[in-house]
């Protein structure tokens, strides 16, 4: 038997122009055939399912409490200097559209170090009137104690109100609110702790009135109504350990860090009156 070579047309292997393969089938078919086949392999392990939607972050990460930074410095300042006008139409809507804990952790952060600072500020003029020349140490006890104090009761007290509530079925207030209330009433503390550097005793007094007069008055216009929401008719009576912690806070602050005075001569025959500015 004998064999003959024969030259094949190029053109022919290739097929002829414009020769396409097409599928009959639709492209629902086609998208079946990749799901099940994506399905497959998945059951296999051999791929992820990237489109799987993630439930709502828990309370110990960090994307939970990231909304709640997420504003801008007007807004924060806007809240502050509201705090300081009962009368201002955004008074009891501060919160509006959310509340923030941006505002309530840097608040209180201020206001530990204005207590430090005013108070041995105004240690060092009443050691310095009172015996002129006579070396003054500055107690740095006393930033650890302010520390202690207005952390404590800027988020213990307003989780701790927040829990009694959720126990006596009042849902409607959140846990960020409850801390923003408490971190905003705090605000006019901390031009209230620099204008008693004055060594003028009655004058800080006066200053210590104001400022428990105005975060008080805060503090109740926004935690009544939502103690006026519970069932139980006694869960108002909360208001008054309210009000009883924040005038505590108030006399706290005022003989801790408010109580330097210029001493002009002790000893006998020193006039009692003249003794304190």
């Amino acid at each position: 038997m004998a064999y003959v070579a024969v030259d094949a047309d190029d053109h022919l292997e290739e097929g002829p122009e414009d020769l396409k393969f097409k599928s009959f089938l639709g492209a629902d078919a086609s998208t079946d055939q990749r799901t099940q086949s994506g399905a497959s392999n998945l059951d296999r392990g051999y791929l992820t399912d990237h489109t799987t939607r993630k439930g709502p972050p828990g309370f110990w990460t960090v994307e939970y409490y990231q909304p709640y930074f997420d504003v801008d410095t007007s807004t924060v300042l806007k809240r502050c200097y509201t705090t300081l006008l009962p009368t201002s139409p955004s008074y009891l809507t501060i919160f509006t559209p959310s509340a923030d804990l941006y505002g309530p952790f840097w608040i209180p952060t201020t206001l530990v170090l204005a207590l430090f600072l005013s108070s041995s500020l105004a240690a060092s003029i009443s050691s310095y009137l009172s015996a002129p020349g006579a070396a003054y140490e500055y107690d740095f006890g006393l930033l650890s104690l302010a520390a202690t104090i207005v952390y404590i009761y800027t988020f213990a007290v307003p989780v701790l109100l927040w829990l009694a509530l959720r126990y006596f079925g009042v849902g409607e207030w959140s846990v960020a609110e409850a801390l923003g209330v408490w971190g905003y009433s705090l605000f006019v503390w901390i031009p209230v702790s620099i204008l008693c550097v004055i060594p003028v005793s009655i004058l800080r007094w006066v200053l210590v009135g104001i400022a428990f007069c105005l975060s008080g008055y805060f503090l109740v216009t926004n935690v009544y109504p939502i103690l006026a929401m519970a069932d139980a008719k006694a869960t108002r009576l909360l208001i008054i350990v309210v009000g009883i912690l924040h005038a505590a806070l108030a006399l706290v602050f005022k003989v801790l860090f408010f109580s330097y005075y210029v001493v002009h001569d002790i000893g006998p025959g020193a006039d009692p009156v003249r003794r304190f500015l």
